[in-house]
């Protein structure tokens, strides 16, 4: 979908795009295609795409996908989406692809249109998710907790492409170390490895938002660093510790911890008593959490 036809659609539908909605819509064919490379699809995969908006990705995704689930929040666009995608969806037919019938037996749809709010509907359906991948580009203002509340999951997506602000990409891609690294980074990367980043210009999107953009490839870790039940610590060490990125990370977990359990275990994995959270690699986070629950 072309810019000109973007302005054409909306002007005519006399939709005004709502900033709190983070409505920035990415038209460019080329960044599009770059996306749909990066989550190397393939016609057994099911996407969930959040924030289809006017379906130029949805698009892409019926090509070359098996069955996709796209959540909108606004019900202005999920109508336009309705008639853009659903007749031939409900005639059995893939978009584009008129002997490839969808209604056999056994077959799912290939695209399930939802109107939602996308974090509500996570927090709320605790869908197996492990045999999915996300494929968005995200309303900016839920960005994060949409891709904590996934990784956080017990069936989380096998591989997440999604396109943010760049500040939350370079937190998702961040190391130990870095002035991007924090509590998002962790939480994220305890069950996803970062493959891939590319920034996406501002004028690739109607309207041209105010900060830069990113779409970031996460993998999922096939081993978990730590099991179902060591988790609840592991998040608790890591909000403590970065609750107060200036003070020292002892410090702050005697709030949660006896100081003698904290100390040894400092001990035993040669951290210094001194160290701040930012400075402490997701392993150190990990056997500091199995340490703490020794």
């Amino acid at each position: 979908m072309k810019l000109s036809e973007m302005r054409e659609l909306l002007a005519a539908r006399g939709i005004q795009l709502t900033k709190s909605l983070g409505q920035n819509f990415l038209h460019d064919g080329n960044q599009l295609r770059r996306i749909i490379e990066a989550a190397a699809l393939t016609r057994n995969d099911k996407v969930l795409e959040i924030g289809p908006g006017l379906g130029p990705l949805t698009e892409l995704l019926l090509g070359n996908a098996g069955e996709i689930l796209a959540i909108e929040k606004d019900a202005r666009l999920v109508e336009f989406l309705r008639e853009r995608f659903v007749p031939e969806w409900s005639a059995g037919l893939r978009p584009g692809a008129s002997n490839e019938p969808l209604n056999s037996p056994g077959r799912r749809p290939a695209l399930q249109l939802l109107h939602a709010d996308a974090l509500e509907f996570l927090k709320r359906e605790q869908r197996d998710w492990s045999g999915w991948k996300l494929v968005a580009n995200l309303p900016y203002s839920v960005a994060s907790p949409i891709l904590v509340e996934l990784a956080q999951g017990p069936r989380a997506p096998k591989r997440i492409v999604a396109t943010l602000q760049l500040e939350v990409a370079r937190r998702l891609m961040a190391k130990a170390g870095d002035k991007d690294y924090g509590m998002l980074t962790l939480l994220v990367q305890l069950d996803y490895e970062p493959r891939d980043c590319f920034k996406i210009p501002a004028s690739c999107f109607f309207p041209a938002p105010d900060v830069d953009s990113a779409c970031v490839v996460l993998e999922c870790r096939p081993v978990p660093l730590l099991s179902a039940a060591q988790r609840a610590a592991f998040v608790k060490i890591v909000k403590r510790g970065f609750s107060q990125r200036r003070k020292m990370m002892l410090k702050l977990l005697r709030e949660d911890w006896p100081v003698e359990k904290l100390e040894r275990a400092f001990a035993t994995l040669n951290i210094s008593p001194q160290e701040r959270a930012e400075k402490l690699s997701l392993g150190q986070f990990v056997h500091l959490t199995e340490e703490l629950l020794s």
